[in-house]
């Protein structure tokens, strides 16, 4: 296992694989490392290994020759280990068989090196601080660091295979506007009945000026009161636009009864590529440091960040023009999951979301 400077190739490669299969924002993040990739090696064929459930995010990637889909949340589960053997012994001999150049793992874990080694290409790049002793699967290895945003760790390695990373850039697939404006328009909205408090779905169309608003994150720390974020709608100009998978209906829901009418709830009804487009029309958006958020900056769409227990000099929406909301606690950033005393985002009131925005 070696680290270098730069690796010197005695010809350009002619097949690649990158492993990056989650998550949403990971994924984001990795996006100029693909354009570098690209740039640098234009009739190489690039492979990607994606998380099922991702793949819209890169589906018709016109950078992308080969998308493998993998269900590795299914491979966790004891009971259906016999069948997860089988899928990863094809899986296998299929990488095998392309006999890749180059893998670059920009995952970092077990399993992804695991995948690295199992792929046979002479040439295996990570991560030289990789998790779970994936490392020991590299050929050579690159020092990301820790104290710099992903997006530059992950340039380290383009760096690392001779790449020009000097013009930094987010290539989402083409535009899908025409593709999802039939749907998007006729979206449900998730209202309140005036008695019961039962739900019932009405149809709207999105308006031409909007925000979004993100309320959910991975993490119960990293989400700020979803009343605030209603409260919040309902101080807008414009109406808002709550965005999420499924897991997030019911914390959108409650967005939208505290936002005197003035946000609608898309949380759980769209395709990624969807989401992209909602997104990328939106005139800002308000979100949890969450992957919509890596999304939005990645868009050029202006972020209003509300930061507690992570750190934005890492994983904040990156470039300009963005605003961060935070509280300078001493403890924070913790990177702490789940915490009795959340102050960091507690101390965060809605008039001082709403007068950044006003002030931007």
């Amino acid at each position: 296992m070696m680290a270098m400077d730069v690796l010197k190739l005695k010809k350009p490669p002619r097949k690649l694989l990158v492993i990056k299969p989650s998550s949403l924002g990971d994924i984001v993040h990795s996006l100029p490392f693909l354009n570098a990739l690209r740039d640098s090696f234009p009739k190489a064929e690039i492979h990607w290994i994606i998380a099922k459930g991702l793949e819209g995010l890169l589906e018709g990637h016109p950078m992308i020759n080969k998308l493998w889909i993998i269900n590795k949340d299914e491979w966790k589960r004891i009971k259906g280990a016999g069948t997860t053997i089988k899928e990863l012994r094809s899986l296998f001999k299929s990488l095998k068989a392309e006999r890749y150049d180059i893998v670059i793992d920009l995952q970092g874990l077990l399993r992804s090196g695991i995948l690295a080694k199992a792929a046979g290409a002479p040439v295996r790049v990570g991560f030289k601080g990789a998790r779970e002793g994936s490392r020991i699967f590299y050929t050579h290895t690159v020092k990301g660091g820790k104290d710099i945003h992903a997006v530059d760790r992950y340039l380290e390695i383009a760096k690392f295979l001779g790449c020009d990373i000097s013009d930094i850039k987010f290539p989402f697939p083409l535009s899908f506007t025409s593709f999802a404006a039939g749907r998007l328009g006729r979206l449900a909205e998730e209202s309140e009945h005036a008695r019961g408090g039962q739900l019932s779905p009405l149809s709207f169309q999105l308006p031409d000026k909007y925000a979004v608003i993100v309320p959910g994150a991975r993490w119960e720390t990293k989400r700020w009161h979803p009343e605030r974020f209603g409260e919040l709608a309902s101080m807008l100009s414009v109406k808002s636009i709550v965005v999420g998978g499924e897991s997030d209906a019911d914390i959108a829901g409650v967005v939208v009864r505290n936002s005197d009418g003035n946000a609608v709830s898309a949380a759980g009804k769209t395709t990624l590529k969807e989401l992209i487009e909602i997104i990328r029309n939106a005139m800002f958006v308000v979100t949890n440091d969450s992957g919509p958020m890596h999304i939005a900056a990645a868009l050029n769409v202006p972020v209003f960040a509300i930061f507690g227990p992570t750190n934005p000099l890492r994983t904040g929406p990156y470039g300009k023009p963005h605003v961060i909301i935070r509280k300078a606690l001493e403890c924070s950033p913790c990177y702490k999951r789940k915490c009795k005393n959340l102050q960091c985002m507690e101390m965060i009131e809605v008039r001082e979301v709403a007068d950044a925005i006003r002030q931007n």
